[in-house]
């Protein structure tokens, strides 16, 4: 099995090498390749998603299927020439619970938390419950014990959410979720919070842990711009629950994101200012 695993994905990642030089260089803008590239990614992610499937039914819902599976689609990067650089590596280590939220800025985010799913080890990620239905991509997902949560049942949302709280205080794992609760293409500033990240710390009275992705300027889905790039992972320093209540949501919502703004702005002009004078790139993406 692992050699079959092994072999396939070897030639899927030869194939889309290859799919990939022959389309136009770096530095021109193209939309279809803007497009190809992003259907490889998916293409690869699926794939992988099928064969490792069966061994994750070996140990069910367990968050190490994660950290299994993290550890060969970490490999995709090597396709696009995305440099990720972890900052704070002592605070994402450390072997505790705690809640972690981070900017969401494109399906390539999964990819950077592929890249640094082995340094938080036990970590499971808050989805949307339509991802569970993209198979095979959904199945495996979900054997590897990612928590899917129904947005329009705010009830089995409530419950769902209470049973990962007990897994994450009674077994010291990490819960990553995206609390602008969409993809933000403004790379100026963050959405507005959702505040359920919050209520599960406060609840679970467990740290929280934000984390900055620096902008990505070598995308733009508008002007086909799909570059090699520099991602800068910045982990901040952990923000204490203990004590707070419910009352306390709102202000530590709005601390947290404060917190994040400012160190989102440090990271763009940090990234923008070490691009290449030829280098394309945007602002949007």
């Amino acid at each position: 099995m692992w050699e079959k695993i092994l072999f396939f994905g070897s030639v899927c990642l030869l194939m889309c090498s290859f799919l990939r030089t022959k389309t136009i260089s770096y530095s021109e803008p193209n939309k279809f390749r803007y497009q190809l590239n992003f259907f490889i990614y998916y293409f690869i992610c699926s794939s992988i998603a099928f064969f490792v499937s069966p061994l994750f039914l070996l140990r069910p819902r367990s968050v190490m299927n994660s950290k299994f599976g993290a550890s060969i689609l970490k490999h995709v990067t090597k396709l696009y020439g995305i440099n990720w650089e972890l900052r704070g590596r002592e605070i994402l280590s450390e072997d505790r619970g705690a809640i972690i939220v981070s900017n969401h800025q494109s399906s390539f985010d999964i990819l950077g938390l592929f890249n640094i799913w082995e340094v938080a080890n036990k970590l499971t990620v808050i989805a949307k419950r339509e991802i569970l239905y993209v198979f095979p991509f959904g199945f495996a997902a979900y054997l590897a014990g990612i928590v899917f949560i129904d947005r329009k049942n705010p009830k089995r949302a409530k419950d769902q959410l209470k049973v990962t709280t007990d897994v994450m205080v009674k077994h010291k794992t990490k819960i990553w979720l995206f609390p602008e609760g969409t993809r933000n293409k403004d790379y100026t500033s963050l959405l507005p919070f959702k505040k359920g990240a919050f209520h599960m710390a406060v609840a679970a009275q467990v740290p929280i842990i934000p984390i900055v992705f620096s902008p990505y300027y070598f995308l733009n889905k508008e002007k086909g711009i799909f570059n090699k790039g520099h991602v800068i992972i910045k982990c901040l320093e952990p923000i204490p629950t203990k004590g707070l209540g419910l009352d306390d949501v709102e202000k530590l919502t709005n601390q947290v994101r404060d917190i994040m703004l400012i160190a989102y702005k440090e990271l763009s002009k940090e990234v923008i200012a070490n691009l290449p004078s030829d280098y394309a790139h945007s602002t949007k993406g």
